[in-house]
């Protein structure tokens, strides 16, 4: 009889290690860290006030006038911002929304305009403003001009044209209604603040919640891979620029009723100061990446910055250089490679665990 040899056992496969999970997670925390460093630099802008004007910050009516100042300053702006914000998610440029501002400004208060109503006014501020973005969207879109020409090329026309209705001449608001929104206030907030906070909740519900705003996303991430994910890019570009429009428009309306009046060279260089306060809130120029609530952010820094300066009698020019520091800081943050970073982090963390 031959001895039977026990089977040799099995041998389990070797768990491996459960793999830790770095505490730096770029894409999910970045757009968050960004808006507290914004939020910081106010903080750090209002010290410097309390700083070199303590007699204006003493005085707590003041100081809360002074709040709703600076929320005024940047509520037109702040609403072509949310528009300009989509477009440059989504892989574009518009330089003309200063210039589709004057052009709506101006035909909104024209003599035959204002026979309408304020009704008639607005209604027209908010066509011119979507029609030009059209345009705009037309000749990118399906004429296949670069964005950055055919926005340029409007912001020339549009000017222009404004110029041609006015006849070069300052148009004054006879309408009370529409002269009465930056008068105004509800349960002690300004109107032009209550606008801009609904145009904000208006384009972060867009851009967070909805298809359109992954679509954005989408579009200005990879065109290519869009067009393959069954996108129609081409009309999803003229709605970008048409929604930019209706942000001018809306502010054109803002505009014109802090002033009471509308003339072609109005909004002057909005475009640059809406392209600045997106950068700063951390949207990428190449598309594909941007929040609104950092949009925002970024134009408070600005007009916190411009009445910082107002109220210690800093000139303009100084406030125009610090602008442009500030810009091409933020370019050159954003070209930070934060991943390395994050591949740093995690490659410690596979050392400790081998």
């Amino acid at each position: 009889m031959t001895a039977q040899t026990a089977p040799a056992p099995v041998k389990e496969p070797e768990k491996s290690a459960p793999e830790k999970r770095s505490w730096w997670r770029v894409d999910s925390t970045e757009g968050l860290w960004r808006n507290l460093a914004l939020v910081a630099v106010l903080v750090i802008l209002v010290i410097a006030g309390i700083i070199t004007r303590p007699d204006l910050y003493g005085d707590g009516e003041w100081v809360r006038r002074n709040i709703f100042t600076i929320l005024e300053l940047a509520s037109v702006i702040g609403v072509v911002t949310v528009g300009m914000t989509f477009v440059i998610i989504g892989g574009g440029i518009d330089l003309s929304v200063g210039a589709i501002i004057a052009l709506a400004g101006v035909w909104s208060t024209t003599v035959a305009t204002q026979e309408f109503g304020a009704a008639g006014m607005i209604f027209c501020a908010i066509a011119v403003g979507i029609g030009v973005g059209l345009v705009n969207g037309i000749l990118i879109a399906y004429g296949r001009l670069v964005a950055f020409i055919a926005t340029l090329a409007m912001l020339v026309a549009a000017r222009g044209l404004a110029a041609q209705i006015s006849g070069k001449q300052t148009q004054v608001s006879g309408n009370s209604f529409i002269n009465g929104l930056a008068a105004n206030d509800f349960l002690g907030i300004p109107i032009l603040v209550i606008m801009l906070a609904v145009v904000v909740a208006a384009g972060w519900v867009l851009l967070n919640r909805t298809t359109f705003g992954r679509r954005t996303v989408a579009v200005g991430g990879n065109v290519e891979a869009a067009r393959l994910a069954g996108i129609n890019v081409k009309r999803h570009t003229l709605l970008l620029y048409a929604l930019s429009g209706l942000c001018c428009g809306i502010a054109a309306i803002m505009l014109t009723s802090q002033s009471t009046s509308a003339q072609a060279a109005m909004a002057n260089l909005y475009e640059l100061d809406a392209i600045a306060a997106a950068i700063i809130g951390g949207t990428l120029l190449s598309g594909g990446r941007g929040t609104i609530i950092g949009s925002v952010l970024g134009v408070l820094v600005f007009s916190t910055i411009t009445n910082l300066f107002a109220i210690n009698d800093v000139p303009s020019e100084v406030q125009n250089m610090v602008k442009g520091g500030i810009i091409v800081a933020a370019v050159l943050i954003q070209q930070i490679q934060f991943k390395s970073v994050s591949q740093f982090f995690n490659k410690n963390n596979k050392l400790t665990t081998s």
